[in-house]
C-alpha cells in the first residue's frame, strides 16, 4: 500500500496539551512516540478513502487523527464522549467539527456520512455490537467504515480479561469479523499491523521484544535508559507494516467494512 502524504494542519491556537493517562495516545512525547506511530500509520495509510468525503471519526481522542483527514476531506466531524477532550479538539485543531455525545448513540442523522473512522475506540466500548449498528445508520448507502484495534491474540497473550485496563473487550480477526457482519456490514479487506525490519532489529536490541522493554521500563516508575527513549522516539510510520495475510500474527487489526448500496 503506497504511502500517504499528510496535509500540514494550519497553526493552532495556544492550547494545553492532554494528559496522558493510559486511555490515550498523544503525540509530542518522546517515550510515548511508539504508540503513536503504531496508531498513526493506519490514518496515513488508509487517508486516501477519506479524500473529497463527508467523514465521521466516532472516538476523536486527541483528535490528531481527525486533523489529519481534514486535509483531504469535504468536511470532518469528531464525536467523543469526553467533554475535556471535545474541548482540546475544538482548540488546537479548528477544522474538526467536534460533537460531545455518546458512540452507541451517535449524535448524526441517518446516512449522512460516506466514511466512518474508528481506530483503536472499539475496545474500549462496552456494547460494541451496538456502536457498529449506530455506525451502519449514520453511513449513506456503500459507505464505508475504517475500524482498527488490538489483535487480542499478541496484545493480551493467554489472557481472559485485556491486559490494558482501559479496555472491555478485544477482538482477534475472526470475532471482529463477525462483529461487522452481524451489524450489517461486508468486510471487504481485513489488514494488519506488523513490525517492519527496524522495529525487528530493536526487538533484538532489547531483549526480544522492543514492547515489553517499553513497558517494563513504564512499570518501573524510574527514568528510562537514554538509548531507550532515543530509539522509542526515533521511531516512524514507516518502520510499521500494513499488509493482509498472518492476520493472527499481526499487533493491531485493520478492517475496512461497507454498507450495501441500495
Amino acid at each position: 500500500m503506497s504511502e500517504a502524504v499528510i496535509p500540514a494542519a494550519p497553526a493552532a491556537a495556544t492550547h494545553e496539551p492532554l494528559p496522558l493517562t493510559g486511555e490515550r495516545t498523544v503525540p509530542g512525547i518522546a517515550e510515548e512516540n511508539y504508540w503513536f506511530r503504531r496508531h498513526e500509520i493506519a490514518y496515513a495509510r488508509l487517508l486516501d478513502r477519506c479524500t473529497g468525503k463527508i467523514v465521521l471519526e466516532a472516538g476523536s481522542g486527541e483528535g490528531y487523527g481527525a486533523d489529519m483527514i481534514a486535509g483531504v476531506a469535504q468536511r470532518v466531524t469528531g464525536v467523543d464522549y469526553d467533554e475535556g477532550a471535545v474541548a482540546h479538539v475544538r482548540a488546537r485543531y479548528p477544522r474538526v467539527q467536534m460533537i460531545q455525545g455518546n458512540l452507541a448513540a451517535l449524535p448524526l442523522d441517518d446516512e449522512s456520512v460516506d466514511v466512518v473512522v474508528n481506530f483503536q475506540v472499539i475496545e474500549h466500548l462496552w456494547d460494541q455490537g451496538q456502536f457498529l449498528r449506530e455506525c451502519l445508520r449514520v453511513l449513506r448507502p456503500g459507505g464505508v467504515l475504517l475500524i482498527s484495534t488490538p489483535n487480542r491474540i499478541t496484545f493480551s497473550p493467554g489472557r481472559d480479561t485485556p491486559l490494558n485496563p482501559f479496555h472491555t473487550r478485544e477482538l482477534n480477526a475472526d470475532e471482529l469479523t463477525e462483529l461487522l457482519v452481524d451489524a450489517g456490514f461486508t468486510v471487504s479487506e481485513m489488514l494488519g499491523v506488523h513490525h517492519g525490519a527496524s522495529l525487528k532489529a530493536l526487538d533484538a536490541k532489547h531483549g526480544g521484544s522492543f514492547i515489553d522493554a517499553q513497558i517494563e521500563r513504564a512499570l518501573a516508575g524510574e527514568p528510562w535508559p537514554a538509548d531507550l527513549t532515543a530509539d522509542v522516539a526515533a521511531v516512524t510510520i514507516d518502520d510499521f507494516d500494513l499488509r493482509g495475510g498472518d492476520i493472527d500474527a499481526s499487533l493491531d487489526l485493520v478492517a475496512i467494512a461497507e454498507k450495501a448500496t441500495r
